[in-house]
């Protein structure tokens, strides 16, 4: 089975919704994806290539996605609480959502890991307080 795990330093960023814009002149929109959305998905994309030795998911391949996005405590946060965040008995329930997340890191990976995100079959993603920010990822190919 065919698997890569990879991480991706940094604070974790969900994936912000297009802008779309008028133009007066002619009365037509355009939707675009912002550049911040744009550079940390070749970011993923970046360190995905720096670890899977060419692994890449042919099209016809189901792929599962797992998704660990790791946040610091923040630095407000009394040691006590610092420390029962840090042992994930407490969760971070702040934005991003864990949705945008995957959703950024399936479109990174598109054409990189697996032809298309609509390989996907399976996603196990979660947020967690840790001492390392970033997300853990692993793409590998879905085994019953």
């Amino acid at each position: 089975m065919k698997s890569v795990t990879f991480h991706v330093p940094g604070k974790p960023q969900g994936k912000a919704r297009a802008k779309t814009v008028r133009n007066k002149h002619t009365g037509n929109t355009m939707s675009y994806t912002p550049e911040k959305d744009l550079l940390y998905e070749n970011y993923i994309k970046n360190q995905f290539l720096n670890a899977c030795g060419g692994m890449f998911l042919e099209q016809g391949k189901p792929v599962t996605l797992r998704i660990v996005a790791r946040f610091s405590p923040p630095k407000s946060t009394s040691k006590k609480r610092a420390a029962l965040m840090l042992e994930g008995k407490e969760l971070p329930l702040k934005k991003p959502d864990v949705d945008n997340i995957v959703k950024v890191v399936a479109d990174a990976l598109n054409g990189v890991a697996y032809h298309d995100d609509t390989q996907i079959v399976l996603v196990a993603a979660k947020k967690a307080y840790s001492a390392i920010e970033g997300l853990d990822v692993t793409v590998e190919e879905y085994a019953n």
